[in-house]
């Protein structure tokens, strides 16, 4: 059976808990209020004058702890009875008060599909086809084949008609020269830039090379713009290959650090051929071979 507690109920039924709880509480206080009284004192005070008292309260009559268990059964009386009404609290719904013109609406209303046009029958079949009759083809005496006897007497010479030999074909083109596009890294004589043929051995002709190329590159470099504005600094690597004749081709950038760092760097590179500079050209085995070069600039703000 189940219990059914409305929300006021359980308001009063807590008010009175409350209540009855305080007024349990003022009787205890009033009950041992009363028993610690002066009759008490002269009991006991021979007991506290000599220490020999075995009470764990100071009076035997006014200890509190004899009503721990009928506090502790009401304490679970009144947890039980929370527990009940919380869990038979019931909310209502409102009630709708309804004129003579209320009417009850079902909650499954069955919703009539919207008709739709019926599609138009479809077009009749095409009409059978006529079937014509094609009259035979009359041969005419006139396109028969002339028969030709063509019959050889036994002793007749049969002379075989003369073929001429076809032309020879004309010889093949020679093919084009083929030409060494191999380039390299490092060769016997590495290329020089101009100025440093009087170095004598290839090591010293080699720093001096390096130290000339590295001359031109900050006499003629420009630092971008865009790169300064924003404090961009580092090492742009620029490839180069310099050719048999000693001019600079394919120049592009390998590393880029922002700002045109590398396009700058490329842009240098470049000058070389408009300025006339000639590299001397590498030479792998005695004859000049194309060399490729890699070509760090370091960009740094001041």
């Amino acid at each position: 059976m189940a219990i059914e507690v409305s929300g006021t109920m359980v308001l009063y039924s807590l008010l009175a808990l409350t209540l009855l709880t305080v007024g349990i509480v003022f009787v205890a206080r009033y009950l041992m209020s009363k028993l610690n009284g002066g009759s008490l004192n002269e009991k006991y005070s021979k007991q506290a004058a000599t220490g020999t008292s075995s009470n764990r309260a100071k009076f035997a009559e006014a200890d509190v702890f004899k009503m721990s268990s009928s506090f502790f059964n009401y304490g679970l009386v009144v947890a039980l009875g929370i527990t009940v009404l919380a869990l038979g609290l019931t909310e209502y719904a409102e009630k709708v008060a309804g004129g003579d013109n209320f009417v009850m609406i079902e909650e499954d209303i069955e919703m009539e599909p919207p008709r739709t046009a019926e599609p138009p029958p479809p077009p009749p079949p095409p009409p059978p086809p006529v079937i014509q009759e094609v009259p035979d083809e009359t041969v005419m005496e006139e396109d028969e084949p002339d028969f030709v006897d063509q019959s050889v007497e036994a002793d007749e010479v049969v002379e075989a008609p003369v073929v001429k030999a076809p032309p020879p074909p004309p010889p093949p083109p020679p093919p084009p020269p083929k030409e060494d596009e191999e380039i390299f890294m490092v060769v016997e004589d590495m290329p020089l830039f101009p100025g440093c043929d009087t170095e004598k051995t290839k090591e010293d002709k080699k720093k001096c090379s390096d130290r000339k190329v590295f001359e031109f590159v900050f006499k003629n470099l420009k630092y971008p713009v865009i790169a300064r504005e924003n404090g961009i600094e580092g090492t742009a690597v620029v490839q180069f290959v310099v050719d048999k004749d000693g001019t600079v081709k394919d120049v592009s950038v390998l590393k880029e650090i922002g700002g045109g760092c590398g396009e700058e760097a490329s842009r240098v590179v470049n000058t070389m051929n408009e300025s006339g500079i000639k590299w001397t050209p590498g030479r792998q085995r005695g004859r000049p071979v194309k060399v490729q070069f890699r070509l760090p600039v370091r960009f740094k703000l001041q």
